[in-house]
This record gives C-alpha cells, structure tokens and sequence, in this order.
C-alpha cells in the first residue's frame, strides 16, 4: 500500500525576488480576408458595453493600439487545428490590437485589448489569435463576448506538454510508475500577468492530466495573489514571495484538502528530466543572464522520499497533498506545455 507523503513545515526559508516591469504589453492578432471598413473607427465604437468606455478612454491615450496590416500573417510556434490553418491560408490581412500599461492595471487592460479583438474579429469574420498561448479564441456569432469578470480559465492560458526525445516509455503499469520520467508540462501565458511560467518536470507520460489539473491550480492562487499585491502597490519595481505556497480547499475547483507547493529557483535549459537527451521546447522567457525569474517548477517537497511520480499518485488517489516543489528560474525558459 502507497504511503501518504508526510506534512512538511510551512514556515518559507528562501524569498524569490520577481522583478516588475515599467509596463506591460500584450497582442491578440485577427487574420481575415477582407477588410470592409477602418478599423481605427472602428475600435472602440464597436465594443460591447462593459469594455466600450475604457477602449475609449485606452484608445484616446495610446495605450491601445490597432493596426491594420495588408499582408496575411505569418505564425510562428502557433498550434492550430487544420481547420485554422486552412482559414489562416485564404486570409490576405491583419490587424495586431496591442495593449500596453503598468502592471497595477492587470487585468483590466488585457481585458479591453481582447474584447476589442473579440469585436474585431467578430465583424470580419477573422481568426482571433493570441501568440502568447499559441491558440485561436472563438468569436461565431452566438459566442459569448469578453466576460466582465476575470477568470484565469477564460482562455489565458494553456499549456504544453513535452516528451523526452530520448525517451522510451514503457507501457503503461499503475504499480511501475516510476519507469517513465519522460514528461515536462509547462505553462503558457503566466508572463502576460508580469509572472513566472510554471512547469513540473520528469513526471510519468500517464500523469499528464493530473500534472496539468496540480499547475493550473498553482497558477490561479499565484495569479489571485500576485493581481492582489500590484493593486495595493502600483509603484513596486519587484515582488517578494514565500518559497512555501499553500492551497487552500477554496483555491480547487473540487474543493480538495490542503496542500502545499514549493517555489525554487529553476532553469529550463540545464537538464532537469533525469535522463540525457534534448527537450523540444519554444523559449518564451528572457535571454540568460538577465536574472529574470520566468519559470516555476513544480516538484515533491524535499522532505518526500519517494519519486515525483510516488507524489502525484499518493496526492490523487488520497485526494489529498503536501508540498510540492515549484522551481523558478532566471534565465530564459520556456516552453508550454499543454494537455
């Protein structure tokens, strides 16, 4: 029988220091094939009622931006179905919605530059897409618009999951977990909110599902706490945070016990995965060396004897965890992993 990982202390011994921009920009491209009117006039007018205001307002300072460009866009690390990519081919134009401002505006610019998008897209019957989660939004006539109300689910982000390319996975044996380390899931869209992607790493290809469901729970309280901070401080140039996050019952979508995640600096590009081999990644992060924080990966507590895989499988057959060990790291990263 499995044994239950042991609690491990809460107190935090390490601050990861997260540097704060001046500003923040953010783009959603719409591809479509014709364009029958000005989309200067059109942004903001166009808006629906909840966003329509602060477009105006957005638009009339500078800090969102439309650009109509005559030429068919060209993707570049972009997933997208057939179906897309053959829409994508007959489109002869483009149009980049740009928002650009401080941090403490989160995520009511974004909001507005998506929702102008959204419009956009709408109009012209043109594939929205958002580079930075490599994925299309859906815009048909009887989709629903941008959402008053923030959720992190609403399409913000995605995630990419990753294979070892040395790798031979074994078939798959519930009591042989620990044979497989092959995968890396990693975020995609944290860094749109000033924050570090997440990643856990070395994990078995039959905990895909579960890795994902553990770092997009980690992501939504980092978010909810990181929104929170440059609210009540605006003027910050960089944010200090515990390496001990705990998840509270509210903070999962099934309400399951407590656990807590662990935060250590990691740098996606010097191995990680156990086994030698390169890992077939999209660096999205900074250049190395630039002492930028851009990714968390998420691991066992280091008072957990057991395998990464050990871990994953006692916290959902319990239904309930300990510490996992997030790792951030400073130098350039990324890669998203989905599932």
């Amino acid at each position: 029988m499995r044994k239950a990982p042991s609690r491990i202390p809460e107190a935090s011994l390490v601050k990861i220091a997260i540097p704060l921009p001046d500003s923040m920009t953010s783009l959603f491209i719409v591809a479509m094939e014709h364009v029958p009117f000005d989309v200067k006039s059109f942004v903001p007018w166009r808006i629906g009622s909840t966003f329509r205001r602060a477009a105006i307002t957005s638009t009339a300072n500078g800090t969102l931006t439309v650009t109509h460009h005559p030429t068919p866009w060209r993707p570049i690390g972009t997933a997208l179905t057939n179906d897309e990519r053959h829409r994508l081919r007959r489109t002869r134009h483009h149009v980049v919605i740009s928002s650009t401002a401080p941090p403490h505006k989160l995520p009511t610019t974004v909001q507005v530059a998506r929702a102008a998008a959204r419009a956009l897209a709408r109009e012209c019957d043109g594939l929205l897409i958002d580079p930075l989660t490599s994925s299309t939004i859906l815009t048909c006539g009887r989709c629903p618009g941008e959402p008053a109300g923030f959720s992190l689910d609403d399409d913000w982000l995605s995630w990419d999951a990753q294979v070892h390319d040395a790798a031979t996975c074994p078939p798959c044996g519930p009591a042989d977990l620990g044979a497989c380390d092959c995968l890396r899931v990693i975020s995609q869209g944290l860094r749109r909110f000033a924050l570090p992607e997440i990643t856990i790493d070395g994990a078995a290809c039959a905990h895909s599902l579960c890795a994902t469901n553990l770092l997009r729970t980690v992501a939504g309280r980092l978010l909810a706490d990181h929104l929170s901070y440059l609210a009540a401080h605006p003027e910050a140039g960089d944010r200090e945070i515990d390496d001990f996050l705990r998840i509270q019952p509210s903070d999962q979508p099934d309400g399951g016990l407590p656990f807590g995640v662990r935060l250590t600096p990691y740098d996606a590009d010097v191995g990680g995965l156990g086994r030698t081999g390169t890992i077939r990644r999209l660096k999205i992060g900074p250049a190395p060396g630039s002492g930028r924080i851009s990714c968390l990966k998420v691991g066992p507590p280091s008072g957990f004897t057991g395998s990464l895989n050990d871990w994953l499988c006692a916290r959902q057959t319990t239904h309930h965890a300990t510490l996992t060990s997030i790792d951030c790291h400073p130098p350039e990263p990324s890669r998203a992993l989905a599932a």
